[in-house]
């Protein structure tokens, strides 16, 4: 597929100074886009904000808690003041397992034994995180009367394993509210699809001392780099209500662009 030029397009990323959504910032960066790279405050943020930039990209620092109404706001105010509208949000920040059980690749615990406040932890951030943030959005998107919303999900497998309460649910979750949301905006010319790795990436979710001892591949962050510049593209126009798997994207947009 032809590099697609994203210049002029306005692009949030949440969850952005590692892993996924760093790959899809810089992605997105790459191909011309101007990217608001939101995260909770740290010094991971600030130097990957920094060496973008460095690099002549239109990275931006913006600080965000998904799971406060009170950050999202502020960060909508940003970006009123600063860009006037936003053309592409990417929902990705997320937390996984290992801060409800930090060996739960090799010893699955069952969901009876996960603290409460472990749960409501997770979900808050990787469900309720989706919903405030695209709730603070969208009624911008719906005034310009465009808009692409991204929501990052994962294999429905991991929505089915064993010992995998809450990551999974929290995924179903934002699956269920991305589909819902899809037809909800449809009247307004904004658009909501999903995409996911197609696999477990090299990501902080697992730990370190576990990488070694899982007998399956981890995919690069990177996989997820054409397919979001897709999705933020012209080429993606009017496409709504959509899961791609970023493994399997070269062949899907064989099939449907053949």
């Amino acid at each position: 597929m032809d590099v697609m030029d994203l210049s002029g397009i306005r692009a949030l990323v949440t969850g952005a100074s590692s892993g996924l959504g760093l790959a899809m910032a810089e992605a997105l960066l790459k191909a011309g886009a101007s990217v608001a790279m939101a995260s909770r405050p740290g010094s991971k943020l600030d130097e990957q904000v920094a060496r973008l930039a460095d690099s002549g990209y239109d990275a931006h620092r913006l600080e965000l808690d998904v799971r406060s109404e009170a950050s999202v706001e502020k960060a909508v105010r940003w970006v009123r003041e600063s860009w006037g509208r936003l053309d592409v949000l990417v929902n990705n920040a997320g937390i996984g397992m290992r801060t409800v059980n930090p060996r739960f690749m090799v010893e699955p615990k069952p969901f009876y034994e996960v603290s409460p406040a472990g749960f409501r932890d997770l979900v808050e951030t990787n469900l309720t995180g989706y919903f405030l943030v695209s709730r603070g959005f969208a009624p911008m998107m719906v005034e310009q009367k465009r808009g692409k919303i991204v929501n990052i999900s994962m294999n429905h497998e991991t929505m089915k394993r064993k010992g995998f309460v809450p990551y999974g649910p929290s995924r179903a979750g934002a699956e269920s509210l991305s589909y819902i949301m899809a037809e909800d905006l449809i009247p307004y010319g904004v658009t909501v699809n999903m995409l996911l790795p197609g696999g477990a990436t090299e990501t902080g979710m697992i730990p370190e001392e576990l990488k070694g001892q899982l007998n399956l591949p981890l995919l690069s962050p990177s996989v997820m780099a054409e397919p979001i510049v897709f999705l933020a593209s012209s080429r993606s126009d009017g496409m709504t209500g959509q899961r791609l798997i970023a493994t399997e994207f070269s062949e899907w947009v064989a099939s449907r662009f053949a």
